[in-house]
């Protein structure tokens, strides 16, 4: 192909994914609820995308869309940072702020070069829902503001998923301290395949959601994370998963930093959380049970 009609085929790239992007961008304000607030940097970042694919004449490899829903957390600016620095070059980067009253300043060096969405407080899986409903990527991250990711985070894993063509996976985590200093590395249980996975689930949460990687199309089949569990609604979705027969594969890598401090809402509602917990149990493990059994009987569906 010569030089005119090779720059003529990324000219017919820039303007498609240009126009994509501004038919996407207009479907979701028609469709977002109304107390969403889509910045502009949403366009620009897709702009900006697509001028990249103009000029360097390659592709990026598929979106992911990291999500961080923030409410009132000391700790957003390292989250944002973390994400915004991937060695994976394609990721958006959504921050829902779930009507904050502190830290928000933290926020406003990065409007930039996120998408920022405001609304009313109503718990982290409505954040996380609204993140979704925004989300351009074919695939999803989801950072709670008080943890980071490493750099190599998003490019190890997507490498992994599509290297053995599978739609979601979770990492090992190091837990830390207020002070980034790591208290316990490796902190998750390490699997070596998906049926331990399963058979985790029959005693309790193996996965901790902020190391979850998960192509957008299961949300849209499976459907979005429960507001009625306010703490535990990522349990409630990988049970719902696993049970309708989505399977959530381990990656062998610590990627994600997973922080403890006093004002977590990990550390502040535990009480709340067992009886969401026995709920969600009470309902989805006599189902994995039987799920597990059938897979056992027939295992052509491993």
């Amino acid at each position: 192909m010569n030089e005119v009609s090779t720059k003529a085929c990324h000219l017919r790239r820039f303007m498609h994914i240009l126009i994509k992007s501004v038919i996407s961008l207009m479907n979701l304000e028609l469709s977002s609820p109304p107390s969403i607030h889509l910045q502009k940097s949403e366009f620009r970042l897709r702009f900006t995308y697509a001028m990249k694919i103009f000029f360097g004449g390659k592709t990026m490899g598929p979106k992911v869309s990291i999500i961080i829903p923030f409410y009132n957390c000391a700790f957003v600016d390292q989250a944002i940072k973390s994400a915004l620095n991937q060695t994976y070059e394609n990721v958006e980067v959504i921050v829902v702020d779930d009507g904050s009253t502190s830290h928000t300043a933290k926020i406003e060096s990065f409007k930039d070069k996120i998408v920022y969405i405001r609304k009313e407080n109503g718990g982290t899986a409505t954040a996380i829902n609204t993140g979704l409903f925004a989300a351009t990527g074919e695939y999803i991250a989801w950072l709670s503001s008080d943890d980071y990711f490493v750099p190599e985070k998003i490019s190890k894993q997507l490498n992994f998923m599509k290297q053995r063509n599978i739609d979601a996976s979770f990492t090992n985590f190091d837990y830390i301290n207020k002070d980034n200093q790591v208290l316990i590395p490796w902190c998750c249980k390490r699997f070596s395949n998906l049926e331990e996975v399963y058979n985790a689930y029959l005693t309790y949460n193996a996965i901790n959601g902020c190391t979850i990687l998960i192509k957008k199309k299961i949300f849209d089949e499976i459907g979005i994370f429960s507001p009625d569990f306010r703490y535990t609604h990522d349990y409630e979705m990988w049970f719902r998963m696993l049970v309708n027969g989505y399977e959530i594969h381990y990656y062998d890598e610590a990627l994600t930093k997973f922080r403890s401090h006093e004002k977590s809402g990990t550390s502040r509602y535990q009480n709340e959380m067992r009886e969401e917990m026995k709920t969600i149990e009470f309902h989805y493990r006599p189902l994995l049970q039987k799920y597990i059994s059938k897979s056992q009987s027939n295992p052509s569906q491993d």
